[in-house]
């Protein structure tokens, strides 16, 4: 019979003690390497998703009115990164660290006019916007007709009222530098998801 050092009897696992031990053992390797693989995995998809939204399809949140109708305070938007930009995109721009969402009015060269009724006219041509439900010449210190320069996009809320934007000489027109992309699909909230115009 073997004994330990304080003299007392050593009882000798049983063989099937032994594969039972091995079988634990040997599951709990698996469930690690597991484990690890699932963490690593969820790791990768996880920076990929970071680089996706950074670099080519930015989420947003919308805060504030100066979009609605067409989007809500807390409306989530996916944009798309594209240097395509023309009369009636939606787009996000930095302006002194926040991210505000305009309508392109005007592109570089094109001269904007706006009446006292809040009616816009693009090189002599009124503008159709069936997304303006209250038209107003809002806050307007520019000097009209206001020709966009070179590199600049011309930018206004779709409420027209309470929008700051490119009619104030505190924006003016954005440079093109500054846009992160134009609107392409609200997601959220799930009942009003839809591609924006």
């Amino acid at each position: 019979m073997l004994k330990d050092k304080k003299n007392r009897a050593l009882v000798l696992p049983t063989e099937d003690d032994v594969k039972a031990e091995r079988k634990r053992l040997k599951y709990r390797r698996r469930f690690i390497i597991t484990l690890r693989t699932t963490v690593y995995a969820l790791t990768v998809v996880a920076a990929i998703a970071v680089l996706l939204a950074t670099l080519f399809l930015p989420v947003l949140q919308v805060s504030g009115s100066s979009m609605e109708p067409t989007l809500s305070d807390n409306d989530i938007i996916l944009l798309i990164k594209t240097d395509n930009l023309s009369t009636g995109d939606l787009i996000g721009f930095y302006y002194q660290n926040k991210l505000l969402l305009k309508r392109v009015i005007g592109v570089a060269g094109d001269v904007i006019d706006i009446d006292e009724e809040g009616n816009v006219t693009v090189n002599g041509e009124l503008l159709d916007e069936p997304y303006v439900t209250n038209k107003s010449i809002g806050e307007c210190d520019i000097d009209l007709p206001y020709q966009v320069p070179e590199n600049r996009v011309f930018v206004m809320g779709d409420n027209r009222a309470t929008s700051i934007d490119s009619r104030s000489s505190v924006i003016g027109c954005i440079e093109e530098d500054q846009i992160v992309g134009k609107v392409l699909i609200r997601i959220y909230p799930f009942k009003k998801i839809s591609f924006i115009n």
